[in-house]
């Protein structure tokens, strides 16, 4: 009798996952993301209306979840759900404060193209192996954190009304954010929803707390509609000027840095490896997707690590949760009377969050450099580009205003600076051979391999 052949084991990627469950787990996926802080950050950058901003918040929904379709679906195939970067706030807000929405649309669509094309061409994973190492990807996360902490700050400081009040109800949110994590990491797994939900938690509540101050005006909320299909370019057609242009496309690349990273810790919950294919399809995904954002007027998206947070804690590493979810954004993103609620939340409650999440992000850098040796060739390869951060983000106005566009846009975005320091630090400053002896975890020595 002939021994029965061990069937091969489902990848984890392909597991059943019901519709139920999967739509329930997809909505922890959506809640976990905190997706509308960007679009409110970069609308109060770009002095948009109450109306304007909740488009913005709607536009963004509907791109990031169609973005997670084109991923997960058929480009990457590893559950990434995509939510719009941080990146890129700064630059936008300058190319559009500058040049117009339509200029700051049309620096969008460019740079989306290259990156899928790049994918397309099977190239992006050579460029990753080459010149995005470990301690690039996780100081160019630590760079994005630092550099948006200072326009998180002076926000609070800048708005409007009573400075003490605006200072206090930032600090309450900010503090109600931190509480939340803290008791949400603390807590048993049937209180674990306190950490998924500490972000709409504090601002929830520091909006209560501001509308004790008369903070507060849900007036656009009863005019707007319930359901709206979508509109293509609702913010104008699309101009392209070569300076927004090209600036864009150095933060796209920027903008990859950082998914690529998330997608290493997707593919490591997930026990999938992220070979060439993977690694090429998720570029053509990156690409896809951002192009399908700015048709909207979104901002470029990028994979969101907190993902992999709730695939670690709920087990469930199918895909279908993650598609659920993306379909869920773009349902989310056809009301318009949820997204002017949004809209209508006091910018000085944003900013304190937006403050705490900013360490968050730059937390998330360190672990991705820990293991990292700290050399003294490492130490500036890490610093220097944060000090390139801190010095293009605390730039005097007079002195921006005397710039030429290319290099406004430039170092309007201390992310640029900083990512790009990096990069070439990297490549500039030999390695030692010792630098590159890593200790495993039983301790014997090897050599790191790049």
């Amino acid at each position: 009798m002939e021994p029965k052949k061990k069937e091969k084991e489902p990848s984890p990627n392909n597991e059943k996952t019901s519709v139920s469950k999967s739509i329930f787990v997809g909505f922890q996926h959506v809640l976990a993301m905190d997706l509308f802080i960007p679009p409110i950050i970069l609308a109060g950058l770009l002095s948009l209306t109450v109306g304007d901003t909740a488009l913005l918040i709607q536009m963004t929904f509907i791109a990031c979840g169609l973005a997670t379709l084109i991923q997960a679906g058929f480009a990457m195939k590893l559950p990434v759900m995509q939510g719009p970067s941080f990146v890129p706030l700064t630059a936008l807000a300058a190319i559009g404060t500058t040049s117009g929405l339509g200029a700051m649309i049309g620096s969008l669509i460019p740079g989306a193209i290259l990156i899928a094309l790049i994918g397309r061409l099977k190239l992006f994973s050579k460029v990753v192996k080459k010149f995005i190492p470990p301690i690039v990807a996780g100081t160019v996360i630590v760079v994005v954190g630092i550099s948006l902490m200072p326009s998180a700050i002076s926000s609070v400081y800048n708005a409007p009304g009573n400075a003490n009040v605006n200072i206090m109800i930032a600090f309450i949110s900010a503090s109600i954010l931190i509480g939340c994590m803290y008791l949400g990491e603390k807590a048993t797994k049937r209180f674990r929803f306190v950490k998924l939900a500490s972000v709409i938690m504090a601002l929830g509540i520091g909006t209560i707390i501001a509308s004790f101050y008369g903070l507060v005006d849900f007036s656009s909320v009863k005019d707007s509609s319930w359901f709206a299909l979508p509109s293509i370019f609702a913010f104008g057609m699309p101009t392209f000027e070569l300076d927004a242009v090209l600036i864009m496309i150095a933060i796209y690349m920027i903008i990859v840095i950082e998914t690529t990273g998330t997608w290493f810790t997707v593919g490591e919950v997930t026990d999938q490896k992220l070979d060439d294919k993977r690694l090429n399809g998720g570029a053509v995904g990156e690409g896809l997707g951002c192009l399908t954002g700015s048709f909207f007027g979104g901002t470029p998206v990028t994979g969101y690590s907190s993902n992999a947070g709730i695939i670690a804690v709920t087990g469930i590493k199918s895909r279908r949760p993650i598609l659920a979810g993306g379909a869920i954004l773009v349902v989310l993103g056809m009301m318009p009377k949820l997204t002017s609620v949004i809209a209508s939340i006091p910018g000085v409650v944003i900013s304190g969050v937006f403050a705490v999440l900013c360490v968050v992000i730059m937390m998330n850098g360190l672990k991705v450099i820990k293991n990292e040796p700290f050399t003294e060739r490492n130490m500036i390869v890490i610093g220097v580009p944060i000090m390139l951060a801190l010095f293009a983000a605390l730039i005097p106005q007079e002195v921006m205003s005397g710039l030429p566009n290319l290099a406004t846009y430039f170092v309007a975005s201390g992310t640029a600076v900083g990512a790009i320091g990096a990069l070439v630090l990297n490549v500039l400053l030999p390695e030692k051979l010792e630098d590159k002896k890593t200790v495993t975890a039983k301790g014997e020595i090897e050599y790191a391999t790049r």
